[in-house]
């Protein structure tokens, strides 16, 4: 991901770079892997899948039918598209969605762990990863994320049902996108999901008058949310909508803000409440704080993302 000027900017924005704002915010944790978002197409054995033999973008396939990194067509752009696992009758696709600033491989583990008894794909959005650039000069809105996300799950998905399991942006994007897709989206995982209201509450917690890393770090989300990342994407705030019924688990971190001790237990509580309000996407809706788990919690514990991604997938199975 990006180098920071203090890690008390790690997960406040949780999304990529605060271009032009003076300083570029880290998702990353400390020590942590983190790939850059122009990278090469990413290799398949990180997703614990072999790419030989992919075929180039625009060739016809099923979703069902590769396993490894491949390119794809979605509304005349390339995007880049990872699967592993075996398709098993009346059980979703799980369609993993990374942070912001970051391309398919930083969620490989996870995708690899639940491949052994799931069908489990993820995808680079444009800007990030492998994928095309969004045109210049213009913004992304959610409806744009949307678009992609219906047309990579066109693909990969046909007719099946899915269940989406985002970290951070990829979280936010997959919240936003369910209310309107219920006859396709059957479950959700959020993973630390950057929160609905994420400019407002930045404003209300480190006030116009703060100076130093607490100004840098609320100046750079905001421009962030603007469009300033390498999506160029706007991150709006708005009200969380309802996606009825399906199961959805949300795990937030426990600690991330220690290091901005002036402000670091009003940005948790902010942090908090931003998950608590994700709560109402569904009334079977349940919150966890990852205990031992900064940012990253697919990262710091893994195994309770996959035990989360497991219980909605099984769930989406067998719900009538």
């Amino acid at each position: 991901m990006f180098r920071t000027l203090a890690k008390a900017t790690a997960a406040i924005a949780v999304v990529c770079t605060a271009a032009g704002a003076g300083l570029a915010l880290d998702e990353g944790r400390a020590g942590a892997a983190t790939p850059t978002a122009g990278s090469a197409t990413r290799t398949a054995s990180s997703a614990g899948a072999s790419s030989a033999g992919a075929s180039s973008a625009g060739s016809a396939f099923t979703g069902s039918d590769f396993t490894g990194t491949r390119k794809i067509r979605v509304d005349g752009h390339s995007v880049n598209v990872s699967c592993a696992g075996r398709a098993h009758r009346g059980r979703p696709l799980v369609m993993l969605m990374a942070g912001g600033g970051e391309g398919l491989d930083n969620m490989a583990a996870l995708q690899k762990s639940l491949s052994r008894t799931n069908r489990v794909c993820s995808y680079d959005r444009l800007g990030e990863g492998a994928s095309d650039q969004p045109a210049a000069g213009t913004l992304q809105t959610v409806d744009d994320t949307g678009a992609l996300l219906t047309g990579v799950l066109d693909r990969l998905a046909g007719d099946r049902p899915v269940v989406l399991a985002g970290h951070s942006l990829g979280g936010y994007i997959a919240a936003r996108y369910a209310p309107g897709h219920t006859d396709r989206v059957k479950g959700l995982v959020l993973l630390d999901a950057t929160i609905p209201h994420l400019t407002r509450d930045m404003n209300r917690t480190i006030p116009a008058d703060a100076t130093g890393v607490p100004a840098q770090v609320r100046d750079g989300a905001i421009a962030v949310n603007e469009g300033q990342n390498p999506e160029q994407f706007v991150i709006a705030d708005g009200p969380v909508r309802s996606a009825g019924h399906i199961p959805v688990e949300i795990l937030k971190h426990e600690s991330q803000y220690a290091e901005v001790p002036e402000y670091g237990p009003a940005l948790e509580k902010m942090w908090a409440g931003g998950q608590r309000e994700w709560q109402r996407i569904s009334t079977r809706s349940s919150l966890t704080t990852a205990k031992g788990s900064g940012h990253y919690i697919h990262t710091d514990r893994p195994d309770l993302a996959l035990k989360a991604v497991q219980k909605v997938a099984h769930r989406a199975a067998h719900q009538h």
